[in-house]
């Protein structure tokens, strides 16, 4: 979150914040099958996007930049793409 002024023509000064832009947004994971919700920023969906889908972008993406749940859910995708291998 960053923080500055809105300043009108009068140059009158307001505090106000910058928020990123978060959506709540359902993604396609092949290796689980099925949707997940996530709210994620647009930059995420357009990085997700550019990675090749939310299996590609969790596996080759740092723990440490990643929420508890998107490491939850990459642990899932992890277990179930090795049961796939296995089973084929």
């Amino acid at each position: 979150m960053l923080a500055g002024n809105n300043v009108s023509h009068a140059m009158n000064k307001t505090r106000r914040r910058f928020l990123p832009n978060v959506q709540e947004t359902s993604l396609l994971s092949d290796a689980l099958g099925r949707a997940v919700k996530l709210k994620v920023s647009t930059r995420a969906i357009r990085t997700i996007e550019k990675n090749g889908g939310l299996d590609a972008y969790l596996l080759g993406t740092n723990d440490a930049k990643l929420t508890e749940e998107a490491i939850k859910l990459k642990r899932a995708i992890r277990k179930a793409a090795g049961a796939s291998a296995a089973g084929a």
